[in-house]
């Protein structure tokens, strides 16, 4: 009698497996969900802002920023850790301190919900289908040193490096946002908007969440 072999389960049909592709294939520590959480301020750290900012941010800094996921109306852009505890130094150098501008980041402690990795399906309570959940805008590859393409505080580049187009300074990057978020801010007063709820609470002072 003939046996039939079952064909192997892809790991794109495997509901418990983002926890495990995030660590063995990045390396990142996770936290027990549903959904899984990624750890920040290990490997990296989060820069997060509106949407609608977010997206002046990569129209102009163009394939230059580091892995960028999306959640709803937030945007989160993946920095390198340590740069929590610099942002508040950062936007008084840049005179943007005291300023509301609803940004903020996920440092050291803090959680962010993990988007599927790049071409993984929904499925089960581990899924993320749900309108408003968190995906990748530019997923992290793996086999790639990913933090040494995240911005972090570093001397301008000069010469080859920057031709070769490297990792932002996140002086660069921080200035650019806080332009972006305040820009937003304004025509949201202009056409009437209200802030979003909860926003209050997430202005400039680089909090670290415990979860998000």
């Amino acid at each position: 009698m003939a046996l039939t072999v079952p064909l192997p389960r892809s790991p794109l049909d495997s509901g418990g497996a983002p926890a495990r592709w995030y660590e063995h294939e990045l390396g990142w520590a996770t936290a027990a969900g549903p959904p899984v959480q990624l750890v920040t301020g290990l490997r990296f750290d989060v820069l997060e802002l509106p949407a609608a900012a977010g997206r002046g941010v990569l129209r102009r800094m163009g394939a230059a920023v580091g892995p960028v996921a999306l959640m709803g109306r937030r945007m989160r852009l993946l920095v390198a850790a340590g740069s929590a505890e610099e942002l508040p130094g950062l936007l008084d150098w840049l005179e943007w301190g005291g300023i509301s501008l609803d940004l903020g980041m996920l440092g050291a402690d803090g959680r962010m919900t993990a988007p599927l990795p790049p071409g993984w399906r929904p499925t089960g309570r581990s899924g993320s289908g749900a309108p408003g959940a968190a995906v990748w805008l530019r997923a992290p590859e793996p086999g790639r040193e990913v933090e040494s393409s995240l911005p972090a505080l570093r001397p301008p580049l000069r010469g080859r490096a920057a031709a070769e187009g490297a990792a932002p300074c996140l002086a660069r990057l921080v200035s650019v946002a806080a332009a972006e978020c305040h820009r937003a801010r304004l025509l949201d007063a202009a056409r009437g908007r209200r802030p979003e709820p909860g926003t209050g609470a997430r202005q400039l002072t680089a909090q670290r969440f415990a979860s998000s």
